[in-house]
């Protein structure tokens, strides 16, 4: 910058008094720049991120009412996605997007899944389950590590895999500030399970494939239930699948409500 440039002045001027004028007029109306300071206020105001409240009751209320006239009825689901502050778990650019029903990218092509479908599959994963229940549990796909957290709210201990490193250390970091001493995240191949804690009383999966892989159920304990994503035979669509173990040791399957969700890869990245 030139000597001439360091000299100009600054802009916007402030006429905040006048010297050696007789009868000069109030410096309180002689300010032309004023209104564009007060427009300039009122535009950073309106600019201010409607992200900034959504720590807020009501925010998240109106989120859970959705879901209820969706037809979640689970008071334990409610509770706990009460508890978790999804935008967390979201980037800062989709922090307003937070509340609404609908799923939004992560990064490396993946996504955090619709709240409803969250619910939905939680509330079919706990629904043999006593209230009370003291549930272990396994998460295939950590993501961002929303799911796993309002999972750790309703068990008494949640293991939860991600095979892409880079998710993994995301959700390390989401989840460090909540401190949830009853979840246990594990960089490794979602398909195998987890065998070192097994077995579990509920499975639950965020990516789907076209087959539901026997690790999983075999890792499912007696009275366990499995919800997972699974190709449906048709042209790319999914369906919710429920696998139970049933106190014999047999398995029974059901199929629910069609889903979208990313595919089921083997090995880590």
């Amino acid at each position: 910058m030139s000597s001439r440039d360091s000299a100009a002045p600054k802009f916007p001027l402030r006429l905040d008094r006048l010297t050696g004028t007789p009868g000069a007029a109030p410096a309180s109306v002689l300010r032309p720049q004023r209104p564009l300071h007060d427009a300039a206020v009122a535009r950073s105001r309106a600019a201010v991120p409607a992200g900034l409240g959504l720590d807020s009751h009501g925010v998240r209320e109106r989120l859970l009412e959705r879901l209820r006239a969706e037809g979640l009825v689970d008071p334990r689901v409610l509770a706990a996605m009460r508890a978790v502050p999804r935008h967390a778990f979201v980037d800062t650019a989709l922090a307003n997007q937070a509340y609404e029903d609908t799923s939004l990218p992560i990064g490396l092509g993946q996504t955090i899944s619709k709240p409803s479908v969250v619910a939905r599959m939680i509330e079919l994963m706990l629904a043999p389950h006593a209230p009370q229940s003291r549930l272990r549990l396994l998460e295939i796909g950590t993501g961002c590590g929303y799911q796993a957290a309002v999972l750790a709210q309703l068990s008494r201990q949640v293991v939860s895999i991600e095979r892409l490193k880079p998710l993994h250390d995301k959700a390390r970091g989401n989840l460090a500030a909540l401190r949830l001493d009853n979840l246990r995240l594990v960089y490794g191949d979602g398909r195998l399970g987890h065998a070192p804690n097994a077995p579990y009383d509920g499975i639950i999966a965020a990516a789907g494939g076209h087959d539901i892989p026997p690790a999983w159920t075999e890792q499912l304990a007696p009275g366990g239930r499995l919800v997972a994503p699974m190709h449906d035979g048709g042209e790319g669509g999914q369906v919710l699948v429920v696998i139970d173990r049933l106190a014999d040791g047999s398995l029974r399957r059901s199929m629910h409500e069609a889903v979208r969700f990313v595919p089921l890869k083997s090995g880590i990245d």
